[in-house]
């Protein structure tokens, strides 16, 4: 599946329930959440006071001007002027009020979506491998990076929109009341008619703003997809097929992205057309009301200008309406996320004097409860004891390994580290015991220092530089252009598959472990590299319990022990030659990889 690029778009499934997590993770914030909304009000309430007063400065000129005419007296500038100083002074108040009650939210729209991504990147070290099995990870990565930006975004500036919208509808009609209630009844029947406007191009434009999101997520991926492939795309010549692709969905998008543009643009001619209607309306029967002297000519302009302001709180609730719904739905993504189970951990011994006796007992083990993999599982390893696990794929080989790890829990059965079942020690000390070497090698962005140095955070440059020389990785590493600090791509695709593989190992003897994994660790080496490998893990492996795991079986020929698993099952145990003599299965695969 194509990773989630956009914010979330899809309805609330418990919308009471999502509301109220919501409202409990932002609860600690709530006194500066009220003081928000308080200058949130504020400001709309001087903003809407505004218009009256200035209209009191038209009716100040328009009857300076009338007894100018009539040789009455004059405009009195000196009323205007302190009517434009009221007026200067709340528009100031109103943009003050409004900077303070943004710059609140934004803090705590910050802050609450801060600590969702510290509990979202706890909770990801502490979900059981059988989570990311099941879960897509794009999706994953969306619910970490897009749905709380997402949350983020829209909780700093939906929730005080929601409330000066209110604010301002209920403000401007108490204020237009105040002029005159003929008008503001007039003007209020528009109400019911924007609405309604406002409803039927949302509920059409809804379905192609998620078809947007959904075709920009495709695209978006299949963008990706062209990068990070362009070595295969180019191997098999499928450039015109990926384009083709990519312009078949580019033109959903295209779509797509048209109507819900065209259906949302309506919106404001339509409110505007509206808006105008009422306009000529109030201008008309304001003037028979002002020619009548039950209105003033500025209370008229004050009017006018309530009555444009009036709509315009219901296009934008309306227009943050898709971004509320986004906003809950994203919530209640990481919510999900973070009700996952955790793995299990109520051990309370320490590793401390741990020496590294293993035994499996009885042990059943499947990805699915309806398919066990591993059946009735048996073996004990002595301390120090190099254990080969040899078997044809899908025997369980690195199942077994991985349920020594915690990886997952055995179905049945019970593992033991020195006599004592592994569920009893803490998890992350447990961890501590092991490192383990794949067969797909993990890098990251960061310079051969700060990956080898993953194996133990306090080591010094002197023992990274002695693990890597066991390894064989040291005179690789010299030969690179900034040597150790060279830095590894996004992609490591900057040193070789082998390289790779010899730097993980170098890792893994840094972490200086009580217990080795090596999990076909020389399969992406050449041979001569693959000789020198063994030499060194050889080394290594001196007094501790090691696991190997492979294919190549000329690799693990001086193993203590040697384990051939079959569909899950030991099918024979003994050493090299032992199990050679016996000509049995382990003899067969053996054979099999120098037949000619």
């Amino acid at each position: 599946m194509p990773r989630r690029h956009g914010p979330s778009t899809e309805r609330v499934k418990d919308f009471k329930g999502t509301v109220k997590r919501l409202l409990k993770r932002i609860s600690s914030y709530k006194y500066l959440i009220i003081i928000a909304f308080l200058f949130a009000i504020g400001s709309t309430i001087f903003s809407i006071i505004s218009p009256k007063i200035l209209g009191n400065a038209t009716t100040e000129i328009y009857t300076g001007l009338i007894a100018k005419i009539n040789n009455t007296g004059g405009i009195n500038f000196s009323n205007i002027k302190k009517i434009l100083i009221t007026l200067g002074i709340l528009y100031l108040i109103s943009a003050l009020f409004s900077y303070i009650q943004s710059l609140i939210m934004t803090s705590v729209s910050s802050k609450t979506c801060y600590k969702l991504r510290k509990e979202v990147s706890i909770k990801l070290n502490r979900l059981p491998m059988s989570y990311f099995d099941k879960q897509n990870t794009g999706d994953t990565l969306s619910i970490i990076t897009n749905d709380i930006d997402t949350l983020q975004m829209s909780l700093n500036s939906s929730l005080t929109q929601v409330i000066t919208s209110i604010v301002t509808v209920i403000g401007i009609f108490i204020m237009m009341c105040s002029i005159n209630v003929t008008l503001a009844i007039t003007t209020a029947l528009v109400l019911p008619v924007a609405s309604t406007i406002v409803m039927i191009i949302v509920s059409k434009s809804q379905k192609h703003f998620k078809n947007q999101q959904k075709y920009l997520a495709k695209v978006d991926s299949e963008v990706e997809e062209m990068i990070s492939g362009q070595l295969v795309i180019k191997a098999f010549n499928a450039e015109e097929k990926t384009i083709s692709k990519f312009n078949e969905d580019n033109e959903k998008l295209y779509n797509a992205g048209f109507k819900a543009g065209f259906l949302s643009g309506l919106m404001q001619p339509i409110m505007n057309f509206v808006g105008n209607l009422n306009y000529a309306v109030i201008a008309i029967i304001g003037a028979i009301f002002a020619i009548k002297g039950k209105i003033t000519v500025g209370n008229i302009q004050s009017f006018i200008q309530y009555s444009r302001q009036f709509t315009n709180p219901i296009a934008q609730l309306a227009q943050i309406s898709n971004q509320i719904q986004s906003m809950l739905a994203a919530s209640e993504r990481v919510f999900e996320f973070l009700s996952v189970d955790d793995y299990i951990d109520d051990g309370k011994l320490d590793v401390k004097d741990i020496v590294g006796n293993v035994e499996f007992k009885n042990v059943e083990f499947g990805y699915n409860p309806n398919k066990i993999i591993i059946k009735n599982f048996n073996a004990k390893i002595k301390k120090g004891q190099k254990i080969a696990i040899v078997g044809p794929t899908g025997a369980g080989k690195t199942t077994i390994v991985k349920l020594l790890m915690r990886f997952y829990e055995p179905n049945r059965g019970e593992i033991l580290l020195d006599g004592k079942n592994i569920r009893d020690f803490k998890r992350s000390e447990y961890e501590s015991v092991f490192a383990m070497v794949l067969q797909d090698t993990w890098l990251f962005n960061g310079t051969i220092f700060d990956n080898l140095r993953y194996g133990n955070l306090n080591a010094t440059d002197e023992e990274v530089i002695a693990s890597a020389k066991i390894a064989n990785a040291d005179f690789f590493i010299r030969t690179l252009p900034e040597g150790y600090n060279l830095v590894l791509n996004e992609e490591t695709n900057n040193i070789s598959g082998g390289q790779k593989q010899l730097l993980t190992i170098a890792r893994a003897i840094l972490a200086n472990p009580k217990i080795l994994i090596l999990d076909e660790a020389t399969s992406n080496v050449d041979t001569r590299t693959e000789e020198l490998i063994q030499k060194a893990m050889d080394k290594v492996m001196e007094g501790r319990t090691s696991f190997i795991i492979a294919h190549r079986l000329s690799t693990i020929k001086n193993a203590d022990l040697i384990l051939v698993m079959d569909e899950g099952d030991i099918v024979e145990v003994g050493k090299h030659d032992e199990l050679l003599k016996k000509n049995g299965f382990y003899a067969k695969i053996y054979n099999s990889q120098f037949e000619k």
